[in-house]
């Protein structure tokens, strides 16, 4: 079969299964690059339709933390030490500990957790991420610890008002990935160093199905090129698939940059039919190797980063916060200085007008 027929055949294939799936606006993509010389680096793009401010925490080991505000919950005390990006400052996005586990909450758009008379203790969304990032230094124990299934997930709606329907992916620093997600209320887990990319929509054992066809017809022949969750997982896994295991530690860094400069969506557009479409607000890659996390936002030519192994994360040392929301300046390069000793963030349980509209005006 020659290569446009191919071509064509898959593209229609592609299309009557991406036509099923659900049509968003909102949208994430995160990709782990796994190369020779333990080099393990997981990009991420944070892309919504409103303005989410962020900042970033580094937090020493020793937090208690409880995963609700009733008695219907569970209590912890940090392992590890991790740096961590906040949305609004009332829970976590992303992060790396101090053993290079990355977590990532990506949206996942018609997620049902658990039923209503579920009697298992609640876990906020708030603080999903920091359970898996103060607890577990692999994806390994990790996974382990999760498909007990031991809590139900509990989301409080954003303050814009959509729900908090999300799923999550975790990688190590050998490379193992994990896929976390809740399908018609029961969990499902996806493991191996195979797991590299997620998006959004639909749930990912139907999003590997749709990229098998791009597969199929090879990346250099065609890519799909819309915002949309299918098309960014195929041209994220495909550029991820084709950097040389090889690289020098500086050609990868640049090659994950590249990724998920790809997969980014420009800030500003509007289409009268799609009025609200989410652009990415920031960038982050996770050096996994090095334990150091880059930040970039959308809106300021210069990259930050944050080496955890500069930082004091021994139990009883402050919590450090980088107000990146109301910086006096541009802040680029190293911030080991620019953070700030702080109080932890008061993790959100439950949404309330008043604090949406606070929220939302700031």
């Amino acid at each position: 079969m020659n290569v446009f027929n191919k071509t064509a055949i898959a593209a229609a294939a592609v299309f009557a299964l991406a036509a099923a799936a659900p049509a968003e606006s909102e949208g994430c993509t995160r990709v782990t690059f796994v190369g020779d010389s333990s080099i393990v680096i997981t990009g991420r793009t944070l892309d919504w339709k409103t303005y989410i401010p962020s900042n970033l925490y580094v937090f020493p080991r020793g937090q208690h933390r409880r995963s609700y505000d009733s008695g219907q919950s569970i209590s912890w005390t940090s392992v590890y030490g991790s740096v961590c990006t906040t949305g609004y400052d009332i829970g976590i996005t992303e992060g790396m500990n101090e053993k290079g586990l990355v977590v990532n909450l990506l949206y996942l758009p018609g997620t049902f957790y658990a039923e209503a008379d579920d009697p298992r203790p609640y876990m906020s969304t708030s603080l999903w991420a920091a359970y898996v990032l103060d607890n577990f230094a692999t994806t390994a124990e990790a996974v382990e610890q999760l498909r007990k299934d031991e809590f139900q997930i509990n989301a409080p709606s954003m303050p814009g008002g959509e729900a908090a329907t999300l799923h999550m992916a975790i990688s190590d620093e050998t490379g193992n990935s994990a896929i976390v997600e809740y399908v018609q209320g029961k969990l499902e887990i996806h493991e191996g160093h195979q797991y590299q990319v997620l998006t959004n929509a639909p749930p990912y054992d139907e999003q590997r199905a749709i990229y098998s066809y791009w597969e199929a017809v090879g990346g250099l022949h065609m890519l799909p090129g819309t915002n949309r969750s299918q098309d960014r997982f195929a041209r994220a896994s495909f550029y991820v698939s084709v950097i040389p295991k090889d690289s020098s530690h500086k050609k990868a860094m640049a090659g994950m940059f590249g990724i998920i400069d790809n997969c980014a969506v420009p800030t500003g557009i509007s289409l009268p039919e799609q009025p609200e479409i989410s652009t990415t607000q920031w960038r982050t890659v996770s050096d996994q190797r090095e334990r150091t996390y880059y930040f970039r936002l959308t809106d300021s030519p210069g990259t930050i980063w944050t080496d955890l192994r500069e930082f004091d994360l021994s139990p009883g040392a402050p919590i450090m916060k980088l107000d990146v929301v109301h910086a006096k300046k541009m802040l680029i390069g190293n911030m080991i200085k620019e953070y700030k000793p702080v109080k932890s963030f008061d993790p959100l349980y439950r949404m309330t007008p008043e604090m949406a509209a606070r929220l939302m005006g700031e």
